[in-house]
This record gives structure tokens, sequence and C-alpha cells, in this order.
């Protein structure tokens, strides 16, 4: 499909709306316990439910995205996402809260592993088309931290969750309105592709789901402690919240064109070449940010995450080269269920070993963390053609 068509961009759209949601509440977090006469880091283990779904329910998700259709599962995204969203506005109490984000994290799981394998089911460079994808998310990121900040300020943190929620229900009815329906679900259509050698395949699945897995818990780690930790080390420099939340998005939007690149360099050369540099360098970043305050944190911290999201469209490319489209959703719903639901801790443990530890040690721990996705990846085998087509498949039927 055209990245200019409406599927495309509301397909795009639905990825920054995806990731805004789940971290409004990190970037709102610090108003909401002054709300309720809490500290943040207390207030915390309340959003881990959202985080535990984003992954568990990425299975079903991704099951009838394949068997009943993935149109029909993106109308069921936006609607609940945004309905999810404004429950959250309307909560009273710590134990509201956490049913209302464990709600929005349950439809938030929809996305990956029916949106992205919708995205690039006819792609012709993947690579690029997921890095597109991947900067449209990570805008949302980016977008989460400005528009709550501004919204925490000017109006308060329930409008935060309520202006975004009104948003999603309206791509929603776009959605509906504008993208044509499947002719058939993909599992039921003819396979295009052959498979891989068993053993290459356990290879690639094995370091797929340990990368995934590490990496998210880099990914959580840092979005949802970011906000928190520039509160911190410019305090006195920076105080006003809409100022650090465009701060924070500056970050997120220049890191975000990394996937772009990434994605240009999946589409020549082997996963491994690209993917090996990109986590490896993470590690000395985060050791130099530990140690790091005042403006030079913040440099630290643009330098660590153009790495953290580059690394982004990583495992989606291995599941699109090669995964056939029939069972892609299936295959990316178990990898986002075991790599979310286990870096759902990284969100439960976040205030904890902040308050116990500080910020130096948990940047610490994701170095140590960015260290064992290097070595995860180093057993990547170094080429690997993509699948070609069968030759039946591949056969153009003779002009008449």
């Amino acid at each position: 499909m055209s990245k200019l068509s409406p599927t495309a961009l509301l397909l795009n759209t639905g990825h920054a709306l995806d990731h805004l949601f789940l971290l409004i509440f990190a970037t709102a977090v610090a108003a909401i316990a002054t709300d309720w006469g809490m500290v943040w880091q207390d207030l915390m283990p309340y959003t881990v439910g959202a985080f535990v779904m984003f992954g568990l329910g990425s299975l079903p998700a991704g099951r009838l995205g394949d068997l009943w259709g993935r149109r029909a599962m993106m109308i069921v995204f936006f609607l609940g996402i945004g309905g999810a969203a404004i429950l959250v506005a309307l909560t009273s109490g710590v134990w509201s809260l956490a049913a209302a984000l464990t709600l929005m994290g349950a439809f938030a799981s929809i996305y990956h592993p029916v949106g992205i394998p919708m995205l690039v089911q006819n792609a012709r460079n993947p690579g690029f088309t997921i890095g597109v994808n991947g900067l449209a998310g990570n805008l949302g990121i980016a977008l989460a931290a400005m528009l709550t900040g501004f919204l925490v300020r000017e109006v308060g943190w329930r409008a935060a969750f309520a202006v975004p929620g009104t948003l999603a229900v309206l791509c929603g009815a776009l959605f509906a309105l504008l993208v044509p329906r499947e002719e058939m679900a993909p599992a039921r259509r003819p396979k295009k592709s052959v498979d891989l050698p068993p053993a290459v395949m356990a290879r690639v699945v094995l370091v797929m789901t340990l990368a995934a897995i590490s990496s998210s818990l880099i990914f959580n780690f840092t979005t949802n402690g970011n906000g928190q930790l520039l509160a911190e080390r410019l305090r006195g420099l920076v105080d006003d919240p809409a100022t650090l939340g465009v701060l924070l998005a500056a970050v997120y939007t220049i890191a975000s064109f990394a996937q772009l690149v990434v994605g240009k360099l999946i589409d020549r050369y082997p996963l491994k070449w690209v993917y090996l540099p990109m986590v490896a360098a993470q590690v000395p970043l985060f050791l130099v940010a530990a140690g790091t305050g005042g403006w030079g944190l913040y440099v630290a911290m643009l330098a660590f995450m153009i790495f953290v999201f580059g690394s982004i469209p990583f495992v989606d490319a291995m599941i699109v080269q090669y995964v056939d489209d029939r069972m892609r959703s299936r295959v990316a719903g178990i990898r986002l269920a075991v790599s979310f639901g286990v870096s759902s801790l990284a969100v439960y443990l976040l205030g904890p070993t902040v308050k116990a530890a500080g910020f130096g040690t948990l940047l610490t721990v994701m170095a140590t963390i960015s260290g064992f996705t290097t070595l995860f990846v180093a057993f990547l085998p170094g080429r690997m053609a993509a699948p070609a087509a069968p030759p039946l498949v591949a056969a153009a039927a003779p002009r008449r």
C-alpha cells in the first residue's frame, strides 16, 4: 500500500496513539500523586496491569488478527483504547485507576501484532516501512511528553487522558469508513514463502525472543523513567513540568529519526550487522549517564535514546522476513506476550528501585541489560537470504 494512503496514515497514527496512551501516566504521575496526597514512586506500581495486559493481550489479538481479520481488530483497537482512556480520566482512587489502566493496556495490545503485519503485508521495502512506522510510534512518545505536560499544567491530569481518548475514537470511526474490507482473513490466503531449515529457524526464534525481552526491558525503563530522571537531574535548572515535557519530547523526536536510517539499512544489509552495533553502543552511554547531571545528562539521554529507538525495528523486521504473512500476527503476538509480559516488571520495579537506590543504579542496570542484548544478537546468523517464493507461486500465468 502507498505510504500516503488512508490505510497507511491511519495505521501509523494508530502506532503513535498506542505509545502515547501507555506513557501518559508516566508523564502525569507526579500531578496525580499530588492530587491524591501521595508520592509518585508509590503510585507507579498501579500501572503494572496495563503493561502486563499489553503483553498478554497480544496472544489473543494476534490470533484474532490472522483468523478473523486485521481491519476489524484495528477498529476494536481505536474505539477500545479511546474509551478506556476516557474511563481513566473519570477515576477517583488508586484501584479504579489501576483497573482502567489495565483495560487500556488490553486494548493497546492489539496494535503491534495486528497493525504492523497489516501495514507491511504488501510492502516492497518492509525495512523502511517498519522504520517509518517506528518513527510514528516514537513521535507518539514525544507527543505524550509534550501534550501531557501542557494539559496537566493548563487543564489538569484528567484532560491528559480524555483529549487523546476522544481523538482515538474519532480515528476508529475514520478507519471503519475509509479502510477497505479484507477479501479474506490472512490465515486463509495462499502461502507465499517456503520454510527455513529447522535449525536456522530455531536459532532465529531464540535470538528474537531473548533480544525482544531485553530490549523491551530497556524500552520500558527509559520511556517510563526518563521524565522523572530529567526532573531530578535538572532540578534548579528547569522546574516547570511543561518545559520538562518539551525537553523530553525533543529527545524523543530527534531519536525517533534513527529508525528511518535503520529501516533503510535493514533493506540492504544482514540484520545482525546493523543490529549489533545499535545495542552495543547503549552500554557505555548508559554508564556515562549514570554519573552525569545537569545539561550533560540531557545530552547523554539524547545519545542513548537514539540507539534505544534505533533498535526497535529489528524484531519486527525478522518476523516480516522469515514468517509467512498468513501467521505473522500470531507469531508477533507470541513474542510480544513473552517480551512485554516480562518487561512489565520494569514498570513495577521502576518506582521502588529509584526510591531505594537512585537513578544511577537504574542506569547501571540498563547498561548490563544492553550488554546481554548484545550477547544474544551476536548469535544471530551473519547472513540469511530471505526465503524465495515457491516456483508455483512465483510463476506468472501466461498471457492469452
